[in-house]
């Protein structure tokens, strides 16, 4: 065709193709041509015999066609639509290919000319509009260097005048010139995945009518080796060879296995012609001629190609000659010359090898001297640089312009200079060119410019969107409409033009897309200022050029180069203040911005506006004055500074860290513990004061920040965990301060900057309604984790002060008490200074004053006046006046109860019993009865009776405990017992008290670290110093420690560690001294005597410390150094965090704790160790007897796991492992055996490990758990972790992966690891009616068939399930694998497995084949009778109705139908003779629908006695017909079919109901999978008081209705549960109940069960089961709905609350919402409305566009709030941010409301804000 259309053009002006040039070089080829093709187009219309002639003479012109004398190289010009060519894949981007081509040429593939099937998928996916899951990107199909084969699709040029070859890899293209008779076997063609089918993959090659398969047993090494294991996809291109051809070439099996293709050469024997010849084809060839520009070769017996010089071997070019043999690829194929291109490189002929590519760095490369290797006329040159590298430059290339070119220049041997441009991979050579231009141009590709550059181009086009520019021939760049001017142009037409050459910088540059994006702004492209391209080249104080992007009301953000980008905080806009950043700045403004700050790793830059010296000056002379004190500050957390108060604001105290005058703020909140004393404090502070003792806390832009809080500080001093957020673990207590409060819960910061959630559930023990209610912003707390997620950095803590309490009340709550007077002796000592509060610092509590009454109010508070309060407020409510009638002026002694520092009020008592007793010596611990006379935010002040002294009791107890109810609070006059926890008032004028008795409670005994208890060492006053050599005797030896006698009675201790430089294993080291043996050591610390902490030197307790010594040689002969002293305990954690995990070191064994189940190690003097039962060796029976196993002092090499949870001790392993990654062997502890599915183990670490029945060993036993009981240590080997769930194996194969160990059963890890016809073991996991499942892994189960069962006949099943238990092992082949639906098809058969039959031969069964032989006789037996019957009818006129059989079909349940031969054996004598009497009545022909035999033996009660009648005795009949005339008979006749009629009438009434069992028989034979009818039939039988038939009818529908009738079996199950709950027992109904889990969906069981329970008013039973379905079903949502809605039917509103918290932690995240609404809705119908709205406002406040909760709630309160309420939630949803078209939902909803409830007035105030917010929606489209 394509011949066709060059001769005859179809009109318009055309070019001419240059096709057509090979054709006009040769007349003769020419003229031949035109003779054939006229001879073949006359020919068409002749006769079919002369066909034959006619294909000769095509093949003759065909073959003169071919032929050549010369080699030729293929050029653009000679290229034609239809040229088949041979490519090779270059780049790979989103939306095309780009294809190397032969001789230098480029050519381009299309998205949409891959394959029909590809285009077809990604026509669904725009359809759909989202991304499908089947569509795989170009680069996932394809990869640079892979060898396609193409088809010329479209020739022509692009807008920049280069050529442009649009290319397909369709294989309709490519082989369209195939044909289904063509196909012969070893044929090699292209193709793509068409589709992935079960067992391979459906080609598309191209040919019509014609389905290529390809099996997966044959893809499979081109899978491993070629596609990384990764499924072939649709679209993926493969060179694929035709295995098998059939029927006549409509169905082929196809081959990719590199062994196949690899051997695949075109023969003579394939047919192959010229015109369905293909590139890529391998043949063997004959040289026919080798000329200077390529050689002539000739194939296939008569065929000519050419092979031009570029694509002769490199290795064997100059040793060709005329007649060698040799091996061939085709290149490309020409359609109208049929030229034939070929090639010899090697790299060609392997269809499986993909083509190398050059380094990026090569291209561009200019090369000063490079060799002529040869000329070729009018193609180009080839030559040769020093290292050997072949380059090629095509004619175009050697010079600027024809002009200046000279073919002598290019003589062999010549050097030119040249410059790389790109790289053929088809060619094997490098592209160059030596034109000058090119040489000396700046860059040639877009990987060459770099951002920030400056570059000239010319105007190409003007678009909407901006001006394209070309930058060179290559290189095109765009300026978006908003970079073409440093203002916004709306004319650009106006400033620009085309073809106008500008200057531009480079904004970014994408190489992969071929992306340049430039930049027109004058400021950006004239600046000299520093470009910045990367976050590392933003430093500190660097000032450069930006673009805005975005303002924002907090800033802008600031572009620069490379899309690097800032922020400028709304503070550094300007040096004056900005209000409103969008109406100052705007978006592509030009800006000179500095960079503050940088940090590269997370790409974030801190940008200010302002000047330089506004923005830097500052810094720099912050620095300056640092460092003209010489001290620079160096902020580190926890570090305890020393700070001056500059100022005080309204938040806090402005503060200059002493001595670098660092600043820095001490915020209010951070000034104490309790917050009544916050503002106390900051009260007391004037400018100039020192604070010392506060800590770094963190550091942020406004500057540094600290804090004076004595339990951070305290916790920073410990070493609390969290530097890093690896640290933090579940179940730790810290320390930390409140830093937001929001509805839902509370955000607690911790010391270095780790902030988590407490969520409101976990905020309180108490109830919590309002957040705001129980802490306060900067409030000190103890938090304990609860959840961490380290992918997303959160934090899940409790405030509860059950769980973060340490348990003793009484003392931590005294603790605080006593802080809080501390303060308050602060805050004396400061206003003692301060002239206004001088006389109130010197008052006490209890103090008696002498005053007079100044006034006394209506409400009987006395107010008086004394020189000692002047200034304060003296008061004393009417309880404190005792009774006493006070007048003005009168002089009266009181007692001082309580002051108020911040108001300045003074509390004082007038009662008798506080002025008049004298204090009493009291008893510290000591209870009393207390009367309650003042109460303060922090404590209590009381009147201890008896004894005249007055006591603080706190109201807290704790740092969290900050809520407290009204029932709660103490009130003035309340008596409460006390505990006195000081027995004196000189601290604080009062005595501390506790509420309550004190708990005595059991001291445990604490374990001691060191064995120096035992030697009771004595601390002797000393002049030691560290480093001092000593002499002494050892005193005694212990298994760690050997205590040496220094004289003096002074007695030092040397650790195990520090005896020996290097230590062996298993060795005792203290084992090779002796008592009173001399030795010499060196003086390395010394340790406390009451604590054995180790103190530096510096300690004032150092002098009476006992002395830490050493013995290590290397340490007694060399000089004393710092780093030999003992670390301090202060330094414990940080030599603790410096082992890293997996770590080797050595330890030395202390004892096994048999309490805490753990070996005891020591690593040094001072750090200790533990390692867990199970990582104390890898010997189970080892780990039997711990204690047996190591000895003390034995040296063990071990491995460094972590800190404890404490962060005192070291968790290590004597295993090797460290944690439990695959393959690791680890021991564990059997915890639970579950009968035919394997073990729950308990693994190191605190893990849970599961191993199946499949994992136990390498070859299956019949009873794999016998010898596995609980308790038992096994070795076991990690294999996978999935959902927290840790999977393990026992097989000695994985145990001992280094021995070869004998597997008899294989690990089969999915269906893919099974054939066909192999035999497998596995154990029997059920026997129902549709076969026998057998398990052969934890995740493949096979059905076994019962027809595949046994060879024997059985008709009752239940002898097999008797035979074959469950749990049995057994030997079974595989029949057939379904790998789509992942079945698998078992046989048991002895003929397929070799094993015995499992019923023995003396059950006297029949064999299988001989019953069915017998039914199959016994069928055509009546089939025959049948036949007989109808004719006999057709003869008397009775029509009959057949009866219609149902084949079943045995592959879908493998279970043999019976039919009921007994009762229809029984039911032919009765047809028979009432036939023979009432032959000739023509009977009533039954609707189709009714499936009922109608027969006279069925008809109803009415013809009961006529058929007694009529099977009388048969002579009395007889004699009867002879007495009966004929009109007698006829009589009787139509008084019988009256009769008949009658009865079928009424068998016809759809409303008669089945009367017997005879009815319900015959309706479910008619319908035997309507579940209705069998449970009407149970009914039946129910009415009747038959249980057991009943039960049998259940039996029979279980057994009747189809397994695919899934939910009618079901609804019989329950049917079945039902009766044996109100008929049967309750082990009855247990067995039932564990019959229907195995047949159907266990939880819908378990909930058809609960639902029974509950009807029945059987609540125990019901909730037991729930708690069992919620063990098993956790993460199903309707299992907790359904036990919620249970418990709160039954009043049990607590429990189905604390459910609810248990449900949010099982169930994933993306059901929490809905859960917490159901459970919501049901507090609505059954519990409280008001926690149900509390619910649903809390859940709104998270997300509160989820219109589909709102809309529940206004359902919910419709029915259960009043109208107010509703009002209320329309009024706030209508305000609500959303779509207009849920906002039309909601005002719809809320009007019908009002037209329903409301009035008119209420209507038209709904309507009026309905039309607000529509006038409000069109004024912001219309701005």
């Amino acid at each position: 065709m394509t011949s066709i259309e060059e001769d005859f053009p179809r009109g318009g002006s055309q070019k001419k193709s240059f096709g057509d040039k090979p054709v006009k070089r040769s007349i003769e080829h020419d003229n031949l041509f035109e003779v054939h093709y006229d001879e073949v187009k006359k020919r068409r219309n002749k006769e079919d015999k002369e066909k034959p002639k006619k294909q000769k003479t095509e093949n003759s012109t065909v073959l003169k066609l071919n032929t050549l004398e010369n080699s030729e190289i293929l050029t653009f010009q000679k290229l034609t639509v239809g040229t088949l060519i041979l490519g090779c894949v270059k780049e790979v981007t989103d939306f095309e290919l780009v294809i190397s081509l032969p001789n230098g040429l480029l050519g381009y593939v299309q998205l949409t000319n891959i394959s029909e099937a590809y285009s077809k998928i990604l026509n669904e996916q725009v359809e759909a509009e989202e991304l499908l899951e089947d569509v795989s990107a170009l680069s996932e199909l394809y990869v640079p260097g892979m060898v396609v084969r193409c088809a010329v699709i479209e020739l022509g040029m692009t807008r920049g005048g280069h050529h442009s070859i649009k290319l397909s890899l369709n294989p309709k293209e490519v082989n369209k010139a195939l044909t289904a008779s063509a196909l012969q076997s070893g044929m090699l063609l292209s193709g793509c995945v068409a589709s992935v089918e079960d067992h391979g993959y459906l080609i598309d090659i191209g040919v019509s009518s014609v389905s290529a398969f390809l099996p997966r047993q044959k893809a499979q090494g081109y899978i491993k080796y070629n596609n990384g294991g990764a499924e072939l996809k649709v679209g993926q291109y493969l060179n694929c060879l035709v295995e098998e051809v059939k029927n006549n070439g409509r169905i082929v099996r196809l081959s990719i296995d590199h062994s196949d293709v690899v051997k695949a050469y075109a023969t003579e024997d394939q047919n192959w012609t010229l015109s369905n010849l293909l590139p890529g084809l391998r043949v063997k060839a004959q040289i026919q001629s080798v000329t200077f520009h390529g050689a002539v070769l000739q194939f296939l017996s008569s065929y000519t190609g050419s092979v031009d010089f570029m694509h002769l071997d490199p290795e064997k070019v100059g040793q060709y000659h005329e007649g060698q043999n040799v091996k061939a690829c085709i290149l490309y194929i020409h359609p109208s010359s049929k030229t034939v291109g070929m090639s010899l490189r090697k790299c060609l002929l392997n269809p499986c090898t993909q083509l190398s590519k050059v380094s990026g760095e090569r291209i561009g490369e200019v090369v000063e001297k490079c060799t002529v290797r040869g000329f070729h006329g009018k193609i180009g040159a080839l030559f040769e640089f020093s290292d050997g590298t072949l380059a090629f430059a095509h004619k175009h290339s050697l010079s600027e312009s024809k002009q200046t070119f000279h073919p002598g220049n290019f003589a062999k041997g010549r050097q030119h200079c040249c410059r790389v441009t790109d790289f053929s991979p088809m060619d094997e050579v490098l592209l160059v060119s030596l034109k000058k231009s090119i040489i000396e141009a700046p860059f040639l590709r877009y990987q060459d410019i770099q951002p920030g550059q400056l570059i000239k181009g010319k105007v190409t086009a003007l678009e909407q969107y901006g001006m394209q520019v070309k930058v060179t021939d290559h290189i095109g760049g765009f300026v978006p409409r908003l970079h073409l001017s440093d203002i916004i142009l709306k004319h650009p037409e106006k400033k620009y033009s085309v073809d106008d050459e500008i200057m531009c910088r480079v904004l970014a540059v994408v190489p992969e897309k071929k992306k340049l994006i430039l930049t027109r702004k004058k400021t950006l492209v004239e600046s000299e200022l520093p470009v910045i391209t990367n976050y590392y080249d933003a430093k500190p104080g660097i000032t450069c050029h930006g673009h805005i992007v975005c303002v924002k009301d907090f800033g802008c953000i600031v572009r620069f180069y490379n899309d690097v980008k800032g922020l400028v905080p709304r503070q550094e806009l300007s040096s004056e203040p900005v209000s409103s950043p969008e109406s100052v700045f705007y978006t592509g403004q030009v800006v000179k911005a500095t960079v503050l700050s940088h940090n590269p790793d997370q790409e974030k830059l801190l940008l200010s506006l302002r000047s330089r010296s506004d923005a830097v000056t500052q810094e720099v002379e912050k620095e300056q004055v640092s460092k003209r004190s010489g001290m620079e500050f160096q902020f580190e957390v926890g570090k305890i500074v020393k700070a001056e108060v500059l100022a005080k604001t309204d938040s806090g105290l402005e503060v200059s860290i002493l001595p670098s005058k660092t600043a820095a703020f001490l915020p209010t909140v951070h000034l104490s513990d309790h917050m009544t004393n916050c503002h106390l404090l900051w009260k007391s502070f004037q400018k100039g004061d020192i604070i010392s003792g506060a800590i770094c806390l963190y550091q942020n832009r406004s500057g540094i920040i600290l804090s004076k809080k004595p339990a951070l500080i305290k916790a920073v001093q410990d070493g609390q965990p969290g530097k890093e957020f690896d640290e933090i673990q579940c179940g730790m207590v810290l320390r930390g301060f409140v830093k937001n409060i929001m509805p839902y819960g509370v955000f607690v910061e911790f010391p270095y900057g780790i902030v988590g959630l407490a969520p409101k559930a976990a905020m309180s023990d108490k109830f919590v309604t309002d957040t705001n209610d129980h802490f306060e912003l900067g409030q000190t707390v103890v938090a304990k984790i609860t959840e961490t997620d380290n992918e997303k950095r959160r934090v899940l803590l409790t405030l509860k002060v059950s769980e973060c309490s340490s348990g003793d009340i009484g003392e931590e709550s005294i603790g605080l008490l006593q802080q809080y007077f501390q303060e308050l002796q602060e805050v004396r000592v400061r206003m003692a200074k301060q002239e206004p509060t001088q006389n109130l610092s010197k008052l006490l509590l209890g103090q008696k004053l002498k005053l007079t009454v100044k006034e006394v109010g209506k409400d009987g508070t006395a107010h008086f006046r004394g020189d000692q309060v002047v200034g304060a407020t003296v008061l004393a409510n009417s309880y404190h006046l005792g009774g006493k009638q006070l007048v003005p002026g009168e002089k009266a002694t009181v007692s001082v109860l309580y002051i108020e520092f911040l108001t300045l009020e003074v509390y004082v008592s007038l009662r008798q019993e506080l002025i008049t007793t004298k204090g009493k010596p009291v008893k510290a611990n000591a209870h009393h009865l207390a009367v309650v006379q003042h109460v303060a935010p922090n404590m209590v002040i009381v009147a201890v009776s008896g004894t005249g002294h007055l006591a603080a009791v706190p109201v807290a107890s704790h740092l969290n405990d900050t809520f407290h109810f009204e029932s709660e609070k103490l009130s003035v006059g309340q008596s409460l017992f006390v505990t006195l926890k000081t027995a004196s008032t000189d601290d604080y004028g009062v005595l501390l008290a506790a509420k309550g008795f004190k708990k005595v409670r059991p001291t445990n005994r604490e374990h001691k670290q060191s064995e120096s208890s035992e030697d009771l060492l004595i601390g002797v006053k000393h002049t030691l110093c560290v480093g001092d050599l000593v002499t002494g005797t050892v005193k005694s030896i212990k298994a760690t420690r050997i205590s040496v006698s220094l004289g003096d009675g002074i007695v030092g201790s040397v650790h195990t560690s520090e005896i020996f430089d290097q230590v062996s294993l298993n060795a005792v080291p203290t084992s090779t001294f002796k008592v009173g043996q001399k030795v010499t050591a060196r003086v390395i610390g010394g340790r406390e005597i009451k604590t054995n902490r180790y103190l530096p030197i510096t300690h004032p307790h150092f002098v009476i410390s006992v002395p830490e010594l050493t013995l290590k040689p290397s340490k007694l002969q060399g000089n004393y150094t710092s780093d030999w002293t003992l670390q301090s305990s202060g330094n414990l954690s940080e030599q603790i965090h410096s082992y890293q995990a997996g770590q080797t070191l050595p330890c030395f064994v202390f004892k096994y704790n048999t309490v805490k189940k753990c070996l005891e190690v020591d690593i040094n003097g001072d750090l200790k160790g533990r390692v867990e039962l199970l990582l104390m060796s890898l010997n189970e029976q080892g780990v039997q007897n711990p204690e047996k196993l190591y000895k003390q002092g034995q040296v063990l090499a071990a491995t460094v796991i972590g800190p404890d949870l404490t962060d005192t001790k070291l968790t290590i392993s004597l295993t090797g492992v460290y944690s439990l990654s695959p393959g690791a062997v680890v021991l564990g502890i059997v915890k639970k055996v579950t009968s035919n599915v394997g073990l729950v183990l308990t693994l190191p670490f605190g893990q849970t490990g599961v191993a199946s029945i499949f994992d136990l060993n390498d070859s299956y036993r019949p009873y794999p758990l016998k010898k596995l009981a609980v308790d038992r240590i096994v070795r076991c080997c990690v294999i996978s972790e999935k959902d927290n769930i840790i999977h393990v194996s026992l097989r000695p194969s994985r145990l001992n992966p280094g021995r070869e160990c004998k597997v008899k059963d294989a690990e089969i890890a999915s269906i893919e690891d099974l054939k066909e016809g192999q035999l497998v073991r596995g154990y029997v996991t059920s026997v129902t009616d549709a076969g026998v499942f057998v398990s052969l892994s934890e995740s493949v189960k096979g059905r076994v068939l019962y027809q595949h069962v046994t060879e024997y006949f059985v008709k009752d099943f239940d002898m097999l399930k008797k035979i074959i238990p469950v749990g049995k092992l057994v030997t079974a082949k595989v029949l057939r694998i379904n790998r789509k639906q992942n079945k698998v098809r078992l046989s048991l058969l002895p003929g397929d497995t070799g094993k015995p039959d499992f019923l023995p031969s003396t059950t006297n069964l029949p064999l299988r084949h001989k019953v069915e032989i017998e039914e199959m006789e016994e069928r055509l037996k009546e089939k025959a009778v049948r036949k007989r019957e109808n004719s006999e009818n057709e003869q008397e006129g009775t029509p009959k109705k057949k009866k219609k059989f149902r084949s079943l079909d045995e592959e879908d349940s493998g279970i043999d139908i019976y039919c009921r031969e007994q009762e229809n054996s029984e039911e032919k004598p009765k047809k028979s003779q009432v036939k023979k009497k009432k032959a000739e009545v023509p009977r009533l022909q039954v609707p189709c629908g009714f499936t009922w035999d109608v027969s006279l033996s069925t008809l109803g009660v009415t013809l009961q006695g006529q058929e007694k009648d009529s099977t009388s005795d048969s002579s009395d009949e007889e004699e009867t017909k002879l007495k009966t005339t004929k009109k007698e008979k006829e009589a009787k006749k139509r008084q019988l079919e009256k009769e008949l009629c009658k009865a079928e009438t009424a068998l016809m009434d759809p409303t008669r109901q089945p009367q017997t069992a005879d009815d319900f028989d015959r309706l479910v034979l008619g319908s035997p999978n309507s579940s209705i009818i069998w449970l009407q039939y149970m009914a039946f039988h129910l009415h009747a008081t038959e249980i057991e038939k009943a039960r049998g009818v259940a039996e029979r529908a279980l057994k009747t209705i189809s397994f695919r009738e899934e939910q009618e079996k079901m609804n019989v199950w329950v049917a079945l549960l039902n009766l044996e709950n109100m008929y049967g027992t309750e082990e009855t109904l247990t067995k039932v109940f564990e019959r229907a889990v195995q047949y159907n969906d266990p939880l819908k069981v378990h909930q058809k069960l609960a639902d029974i329970y509950t009807k029945c008013d059987k609540h125990k039973q019901a909730d037991e089961l729930y708690n069992t379905m919620l063990k098993r079903f956790r993460q199903s949502k309707d299992v907790w709905l359904g036990y919620a809605t249970f418990l709160m039917k039954q009043g049990q509103a607590e429990a189905t609350h604390r459910l609810l918290q248990r449900a949010l932690k099982c169930l994933p995240d993306k059901e929490h919402v809905d859960t917490i609404v159901k459970f919501a809705q049901l507090e609505f119908r059954f519990g409280d409305s008001e926690r149900a709205k509390s619910m649903f406002e809390s859940t709104l406040d998270n997300y509160p566009k989820r219109t589909d909760l709102w809309s529940i709630y206004i359902d919910m309160v419709i029915k259960h709030g009043t109208q107010k309420e509703v009002r209320d939630i329309f009024e706030r949803v209508i305000h609500l941010n959303l779509s207009p078209k849920r906002m039309k939902f909601f005002f719809k909803r809320y009007l019908d409301y009002e037209k329903q409830h409301g009035s008119k007035e209420s209507i038209r105030v709904v309507k009026e804000k309905a039309l607000e917010y529509v006038e409000g929606k069109c004024s912001l489209v219309e701005s």
